[in-house]
């Protein structure tokens, strides 16, 4: 059984023009990491030209299809009946994009099916993430 699922979404960005882009994403999820779910965005869709990634916790995507959640860097909130609003905050600026709720969902439900919420630290590997701490150090 494969311990990661890839699911690309397509993203509309918000800008300042009345037109919203469509770009392409992908969410991931991988085992290992099991409270995380993670969000890229493809070069050419950044203003740095560069692949960006946006890691944040497979809860906050969960609660945020129902009402506005997040305090931080990520924010995520229902908008209208059939999307779902992510904001990711960062010094350069705030990106806003639109995804489809039924693919939020069904990615959800795909990562549930892999490793069922509540038994999340069932699959943390402790001695291997403080290995790889401890190496880094180094």
């Amino acid at each position: 059984m494969s311990t990661v699922i890839e699911q690309p979404v397509e993203a509309r960005l918000v800008a300042a023009a009345p037109r919203m882009p469509r770009i392409p994403a992908m969410l991931h999820y991988d085992r290992r990491d099991p409270f995380a779910v993670r969000m890229t965005f493809p070069a050419p869709a950044t203003l740095e030209g560069v692949e960006v990634c946006w890691t944040f916790a497979r809860e906050l995507l969960t609660a945020g299809l129902e009402g506005p959640e997040g305090h931080g860097d990520v924010r995520v909130r229902p908008y209208g009946y059939d999307r779902t609003v992510l904001e990711f905050h960062a010094p350069e600026g705030t990106a806003v994009v639109h995804v489809h709720s039924d693919e939020v969902r069904r990615f959800l439900e795909r990562t549930t099916e892999l490793v069922p919420v509540g038994v999340e630290h069932l699959h943390v590997d402790l001695d291997r993430d403080l290995a790889e701490l401890i190496r880094d150090a180094c």
